[in-house]
C-alpha cells in the first residue's frame, strides 16, 4: 500500500471497534440464557447494563487527556489488553453483585476506545478525510455487533455463555500484537511511511489550523466549558441513548417482544448493525461531500449531524407502532442507520471546533458526557419492561432525547466560526 499506509492504521482502528463491540455487546446477546442461569430480573439485569458506563463514562474523558499527553498508541494499548482481560473473566461471574463488578471494570478498561481513536484521526489524516475515516473506523463498532450475535449466540447454545466470553476476550489480545507492532502516535514516528503521505497529511492539519493559531493558549478548561462543547455534547448524548439501549436490550426485545428463538434473534440481530455499519460509513461519505462544497464547513458539519438525528427519532416512533415483526424489525434498522450516521458527524464536528493538540481532552469530555445516556438509558429501559408496561415507552422516552439532542446542536453551535474564536464563548 504504497504511499497510503494510513489506511492500514484504519483498519486497525476498524477491527478494534469491532472487538470493542463485540465485547459489549456480548452481554445482552447472552441475556435471555444468562437471566435464568443467575436468576436475574429486569431490572437487575438493566443496573447490570448501565454499570458499564460508569467506567466507561469517566475514562471516555481520562483516556482522551492520556492521548493527548502520553500518544494514542500507548493508551490504545493499554485500553484494549485490560477490557480484553476484564471481558473473559466475565466467564467467572457467578450472580448479580459479581456481574455488576465486572461490569464496570469492563467500562474502566473500554471507555478510552473513541476518544483515542479519534485522536488517532486528527494524527493521521488529512482534514479533507476526516469524517469518511471517522465513518469507516466506527462503522467497525457496528460491524462487531451485528457479528455478534451469530459469533457468541451460536457460541453460547453449543459450550455455554461463559466459552463465549472467553473466544472474544483472545480476539482482543491477538490485535493489541498488531497494534504494537504496526501502529505508532504519528505517522511520522512510523518507518513505513513515506515522505509524501507524511507531506500531505501535515500539510492537511496545518491548513486547517492557520486561521486559529490564536486558539493555541486557550485552556482546556475554557474549551470544556463553551456552549458550543456543550450543545455537541448534547446531540452526542441523545444519539448514544437509544444506540446504548438497542445493544443492551435488543436481544431480549426480539425474544421477548417478537417471540423470535435465541437461533433466530441470532441471525436477524445482525440486520439493524449491519444498516449501522452503513450509517456510519455511508454517513461518513455524505458528510465529507457536503463538507466540501459547502462554504461553511461548521454548518456543514452540523447539517450532517442534525438531519439523521431527527429522522432516528422518527425511526424509533415507528417500531412502537408498527404491526409487523418484519416491519419492526426494518424500523429498528433505520432507527440505527440514522442513529450511526449522526454520530460520525458530530465526532467530525469536533474537528472544526477544536484546537489538534486539545481533541483527546475535549472529544473525551463530550464523550464522558454523551457517555452519561449509558447509564441512564439501559436502566430507564429495564425499569419500563418491568414497571411501566413494555418496551414503548422507553422507545418514546429515546425519541424525545432525540428531539432535545437537535436543539442542542443547532442553537449552541453557531454556524460560521472556526476553532477558538470568541463567539464560542458568548
Amino acid at each position: 500500500m504504497s504511499g497510503k499506509y494510513r489506511y492500514v492504521i484504519a483498519l486497525l482502528l476498524f477491527l478494534a471497534g469491532a472487538i470493542n463491540y463485540m465485547d459489549r455487546a456480548a452481554l445482552g446477546v447472552v441475556a435471555p440464557i444468562l437471566n435464568h442461569d443467575l436468576n436475574m430480573t429486569p431490572a437487575q439485569l438493566g443496573v447490570v447494563f448501565s454499570s458499564f458506563f460508569v467506567g466507561y463514562s469517566l475514562f471516555a474523558f481520562i483516556g482522551g487527556y492520556f492521548a493527548d499527553r502520553f500518544g494514542p498508541h500507548r493508551v490504545f494499548s493499554f485500553a484494549m489488553g485490560g477490557w480484553s482481560l476484564v471481558c473473559g473473566l466475565t466467564s467467572t461471574a457467578t450472580g448479580f453483585a459479581s456481574l455488576l463488578v465486572l461490569r464496570t471494570l469492563f467500562g474502566f478498561g473500554e471507555g478510552p476506545m473513541n476518544s483515542t481513536t479519534n485522536r488517532t484521526i486528527t494524527n493521521w489524516f488529512p482534514r479533507e478525510e476526516t469524517a469518511s475515516i471517522i465513518g469507516f473506523t466506527f462503522s467497525g463498532q457496528t460491524v462487531g455487533s451485528a457479528i455478534t450475535g451469530p459469533i457468541v449466540g451460536f457460541t453460547a447454545l453449543a459450550l455455554g455463555w461463559r466459552a463465549a466470553f472467553v473466544v472474544i476476550a483472545v480476539l482482543g489480545l491477538v490485535w493489541l500484537v498488531a497494534w504494537r507492532i504496526l501502529g505508532s502516535d504519528r505517522p511520522a514516528d512510523n518507518r513505513r511511511v513515506q515522505p509524501a503521505e507524511l507531506e500531505l497529511i501535515q500539510a492537511s492539519r496545518q491548513r486547517a489550523h492557520a486561521t486559529s493559531e490564536e486558539s493555541a493558549d486557550v485552556s482546556l478548561k475554557t474549551l470544556l466549558m463553551r456552549p458550543s462543547t456543550l450543545g455537541l455534547a448534547a446531540g452526542l448524548f441523545a444519539g448514544n441513548y437509544m444506540l446504548y439501549v438497542f445493544i443492551s436490550w435488543m436481544p431480549s426485545y426480539f425474544t421477548q417482544q417478537l417471540h423470535l428463538s435465541i437461533k433466530t434473534m441470532s441471525l436477524v440481530s445482525m440486520i439493524p448493525w449491519l444498516c449501522g455499519g452503513i450509517g456510519f460509513f455511508g454517513g461518513g461519505i455524505v458528510t465529507d461531500a457536503v463538507f466540501r462544497r459547502m462554504k461553511d464547513k461548521l454548518l456543514a458539519r452540523k447539517l450532517s449531524a442534525v438531519v439523521p438525528l431527527g429522522l432516528s427519532g422518527l425511526s424509533i416512533i415507528a417500531v412502537s407502532n408498527s404491526s409487523s415483526t418484519p416491519m419492526t424489525v426494518g424500523f429498528v434498522a433505520l432507527a440505527v442507520l440514522f442513529l450511526s450516521a449522526s454520530l460520525q458527524a458530530c465526532w467530525a464536528t469536533i474537528h472544526e471546533l477544536i484546537p489538534a493538540h486539545h481533541v483527546g481532552g475535549v472529544g473525551g469530555f463530550i464523550h464522558l458526557i454523551a457517555n452519561m445516556s449509558g447509564i441512564l438509558g439501559p436502566t430507564l429501559m429495564g425499569l419500563a419492561v418491568q414497571y411501566l408496561g413494555g418496551y414503548n415507552s422507553g422507545f418514546l422516552l429515546g425519541a424525545i432525547i432525540d428531539a432535545v439532542g437537535v436543539l442542542g446542536i443547532t442553537l449552541l453551535i453557531p454556524s460560521g466560526m472556526a476553532r477558538g474564536e470568541p463567539a464560542l464563548d458568548s
